[in-house]
């Protein structure tokens, strides 16, 4: 015998009776669903006795952290997560988090054992690419994030009481030194860029003047750019490629969806550029694959490029021409350093570059904006009588 209760908006109580226990008792096996019409709850009670009938329903409480990432990925992370983060999410419970708590049932993981794993996380030998030190502050956060996001899901369900995640104290981040640029070393990088082909000369150009992220830049469409009032909006990003498709996804943040001004003396060349990308358009004709986008940055059949293509054209560039090495995403930090380093103020800074909120900038850019900072205070030596000076 099987029932569905409701039990609040777009919620039910699945319930199926399994027999009796040994005092006459009636069994009955609960569960939860949440997020759903009575119809779709009626199919799941369908599958819950089914589940019950062949012995493969486990109690909640009895669930092993193993067996919920599975329930956590179908009904909560595919839906609610970005195919991107997702991939890096599983990545890590593959390699990090199941080695260590799969094993256990939920009720028994307590804040202690997720404690003992982020400080050993950052032990010296923690890393899996066999290269000496520890993982990065950044990566232990990551991690308790990933594992915070199960186990608050696994409480918002009523499988557990306690997210014991959430008694943990979030591991600090450091934030490093970023490796830019010079003036001196980008005006070096222009020269050598000039005997590139067009399209790489655009797109190095544009990260270095905008900040774009590398996925905002494979995912810019013409329909986005201005060149009348010289703007850019950012309001995709190419994700990942799947089977030869792009995964385009809105930026990540509100912050992430601005709008930014070009400098001028790029409108021309992006006009120049524009014409280029649609005389090819037009030589491919009925080999044009770009569908309803028209890529700024994409293959000669209008596909985007993959995601890890501009860093990859990027590191042969540099060693080719002989210049220091530095990531692709380096430019973004070169262009928010070259900002700096004009007086531009951190929050037009940060508006740029589409960070959440100005303490972003501020922790990214500290030593950089300290640097500017003591320049502007020594502006005022000249204007600030000297008491001191020799005869």
């Amino acid at each position: 015998m099987a029932s569905i209760q409701k039990r609040g908006e777009n919620s039910w109580l699945l319930v199926v009776e399994a027999g009796y226990d040994s005092n006459g008792k009636r069994i009955k096996k609960t569960r939860t669903v949440k997020g759903m019409g009575k119809r779709e709850a009626e199919k799941e009670l369908a599958k819950f006795v089914v589940e019950v009938e062949a012995g493969e329903y486990i109690a909640p409480e009895k669930m092993k952290f193993e067996a919920f990432v599975e329930e956590w990925y179908t009904k909560y992370a595919k839906k609610e997560i970005s195919p991107r983060t997702l991939d890096i999410y599983m990545r890590f419970i593959k390699n990090r988090i199941l080695p260590v708590f799969g094993h256990m049932r939920l009720d028994q993981i307590k804040p202690f054992h997720i404690v003992k794993f982020l400080s050993e996380l950052s032990d010296e030998g923690s890393r899996h690419d066999g290269k000496e030190g520890r993982l990065s502050s950044g990566t232990v956060h990551y991690l308790y994030r990933v594992i915070n996001n199960v186990l608050s899901r696994a409480e918002e369900w009523k499988i557990i009481k306690k997210n014991p995640a959430s008694e943990v104290k979030k591991p600090k981040v450091t934030y490093k030194e970023v490796e830019v640029y010079t003036e001196e070393e980008v005006a070096t990088l222009f020269n050598a860029l000039e005997t590139e082909p067009i399209h790489w000369q655009m797109m190095i150009t544009l990260a270095i003047t905008t900040g774009l992220r590398r996925g905002e830049i494979v995912g810019l469409d013409w329909k986005h750019i201005d060149l009348e009032n010289g703007t850019l909006e950012v309001k995709q990003s190419v994700a990942m490629m799947v089977n030869g498709e792009p995964i385009i996804t809105e930026p990540k943040t509100k912050k992430s969806k601005r709008r930014i001004s070009l400098p001028d003396a790029l409108i021309d060349q992006l006009k120049e550029y524009y014409l280029h990308c649609r005389k090819v358009r037009l030589q491919m004709g009925d080999k044009w694959l770009g569908g309803d986008h028209f890529f700024v940055f994409c293959n000669p059949d209008g596909k985007p490029f993959y995601p890890e293509t501009p860093y990859l054209h990027f590191r042969s560039f540099l060693k080719k021409n002989g210049l220091r090495y530095i990531r692709f995403h380096d430019l973004r930090h070169t262009s928010a350093t070259l900002l700096i380093n004009s007086g531009v103020h951190a929050k037009i800074i940060s508006e740029r570059l589409g960070h959440a909120s100005i303490t972003t900038t501020m922790n990214v850019y500290g030593h950089a904006l300290q640097s500017a900072d003591k320049e502007a205070a020594n502006k005022f030596n000249s204007i600030i009588p000297m008491k001191n000076k020799k005869a």
